[in-house]
């Protein structure tokens, strides 16, 4: 199970039945063939040409199109199935900060993240910054440092050091970092942000939350744009080695987007993307530039590539933050005291109108909204656009819409709203510890997957990688859905395990589902006559095998449009 065996590559040199017109340029036969057709999910042998499929059947069925030029790959029984789509991630800056940033594992302990923040400042040229991370939404309850920003200090001698969380919301940084982006203890909390501070001091203690991190980050060197260009390159070998055949980059700024266009230019792509288009992360009271927005979906667009998404952060993260709009208080906390519930980053008002704005001129809209007060908000602002435009407008959709009061739930369906879930991070994990000291017994509640299935809501996943999770390898997030357990170890616990789903279920979320948060709707996520040959062949049938071994799935072929982009050795 744990060897990746090589599949038999063949070139028909006769016994084809088809002339050359007719004549199929691949064809898989005697596999296993998840279709996702839910009228005929099961085939032996399926046939391409000119990167879409052209048959679907058994092996004898592929004799009509099998030429002298006909490739043939002998599947040995193996599980064949559609690739997966991610509907929610940030692959490029995932990518970039692998390759160029001081990173450690959400576990590690104090004197591991010790020993590689110094093993990074040995090896960077003097002058330059380090940026990295991740540390866990409870890393701060869970070590007392006294002053993070201290203790920093003792570890980075005279370089700058930046380092995320494990949500990307919140920053942790040292004095001389602190000091190239003039914060000091005059310096006010920004609006939905706030600075933590010493105790009875307003010195900062290091740690930037929500837009405060703006302060910091503003004075960053951003990536180059050949570093981008790098991690570009990096992803085409990354996600199809994961059976990844499309993605959303779920908010892309400018040098993101600039960077995937350049290679889809130069090279071509071998996945579908789907950018976000990005606004302001953070209060503001000016309504977004849809002209601008329009001018970007026009200029961003080619071949592989769409741009007529748009993201919109309505609130923050419900960790040890509290930054998520709840509709009932967290749990309380020395910096924002009992009965707090978060705050909106913007004004229903205004929210509303750009909602309607943005779907009157056709653009997908993926608001930030992480907990159920900014649900809420968001499908009200929804229900206005569609009474002023009307139901024909695209599916618009809810990312991280994990906590939802009930009587929201039927909304999703009857206002075509997807709520988009992440369930890579939501079994036992730190953050989902941080999420449950902070919200309380609310916490075990978390995601209502099998609810919202059952009123009919067209649910999607996104890994959010790099944030919070390891690795965007979608088998993980399979597992999950399943389970509702941790696919990495053998605790037991489980997280509302009456929201578990079947893989049927799952299957149809991670490919047909999440197609639509690419625009890709009956183009990709099914095998079927007439769609894209996006398809992937895996060392194991999930069918056949117990949920918890999911997450080992490995894959060993994948397809983008009938060629092939990845195989394993």
């Amino acid at each position: 199970m744990n060897r990746l065996p090589t599949l038999s590559f063949l070139l028909l040199l006769s016994a084809g039945c088809a002339g050359p017109q007719d004549s199929a340029d691949l064809v898989l036969n005697n596999g296993r063939i998840y279709t996702g057709d839910e009228s005929d999910p099961w085939a032996v042998a399926l046939a391409v040409r000119d990167g879409r499929i052209i048959k679907v059947g058994n092996d004898d069925g592929m004799l009509a199109v099998t030429g002298p030029e006909t490739r043939v790959i002998d599947l040995e029984q193996r599980m064949a199935m559609p690739g997966i789509n991610d509907a929610h991630n940030h692959a490029l800056r995932g990518a970039a900060s692998e390759l160029f940033e001081c990173r450690f594992p959400f576990t590690a302990a104090l004197e591991d993240i010790s020993a590689r923040i110094e093993s990074c400042v040995a090896a960077k040229p003097p002058g330059e910054w380090i940026t990295g991370g991740q540390w866990t939404s409870d890393f701060f309850v869970n070590n007392d440092l006294g002053s993070p920003r201290r203790w920093l200090d003792r570890i980075s001698g005279s370089y700058a050091v930046v380092l995320k969380d494990d949500s990307y919301h919140n920053l942790w940084a040292n004095s001389k970092a602190l000091q190239l982006a003039g914060i000091s203890a005059g310096t006010p909390d920004p609006e939905g942000g706030r600075i933590r501070r010493e105790d009875n001091s307003m010195e900062p203690d290091g740690v930037l939350e929500e837009t405060a991190v703006k302060l910091l980050l503003d004075q960053v060197p951003p990536a180059s744009p050949e570093q981008f260009d790098r991690a570009a390159l990096e992803l085409q070998q990354l996600l199809p080695a994961h059976g990844i055949t499309g993605f959303k980059i779920a908010r892309a700024p400018d040098a993101v987007a600039e960077a995937l266009h350049r290679l889809d230019r130069a090279n071509g792509l071998n996945m579908h993307v789907s950018l976000s288009l990005h606004t302001p992360k953070g209060p503001r009271n000016e309504p977004l530039d849809i002209e601008l927005l329009k001018e970007k979906r026009r200029r961003f667009s080619s071949g592989q590539i769409t741009a007529e998404s748009v993201k919109i952060f309505l609130d923050g993260v419900p960790t040890a933050s509290r930054t998520a709009k709840m509709l009932a208080p967290y749990t309380p906390a020395p910096e924002t005291g009992a009965g707090y519930t978060g705050e909106l980053l913007l004004t229903p008002a205004l929210l509303a109108d750009d909602v309607t704005a943005l779907d009157k001129a056709g653009f997908r809209i993926k608001i930030h909204t992480a907990g159920d007060g900014a649900v809420r908000t968001a499908l009200d602002a929804i229900a206005r656009a569609r009474h002023a435009n009307g139901f024909a407008g695209p599916v618009h959709e809810l990312a991280h819409a994990g906590f939802i009061d009930a009587a929201d739930i039927p909304r999703f369906r009857a206002l075509r709203v997807a709520p988009e879930l992440s369930p890579f991070i939501w079994f036992p994990s730190p953050i989902i510890d941080s999420v449950i000291n902070a919200v309380g017994e609310r916490g075990a509640y978390y995601w209502p997957t099998r609810d919202l299935l059952d009123a009919g809501a067209h649910v999607m996943t996104g890994s959010d990688w790099p944030a919070a999770v390891k690795s965007v390898n979608p088998w993980r997030g399979i597992e999950a859905l399943i389970t509702r357990r941790h696919p990495d170890n053998n605790d037991e616990r489980s997280l509302w395990p009456e929201q578990s789903i079947s893989l049927s279920e799952a299957m149809q979320i991670f490919t047909s589902n999440n197609a639509e948060a690419l625009g890709l709707s009956g183009r990709t996520g099914q095998i079927k006559e007439g769609m894209l040959a996006d398809i992937i062949v895996l060392d194991r049938n999930l069918f056949e095998i117990p949920a918890d071994q999911i997450g080992e799935t490995r894959v060993l072929l994948t397809l983008f449009e009938g060629r092939v982009v990845y195989k394993s050795r």
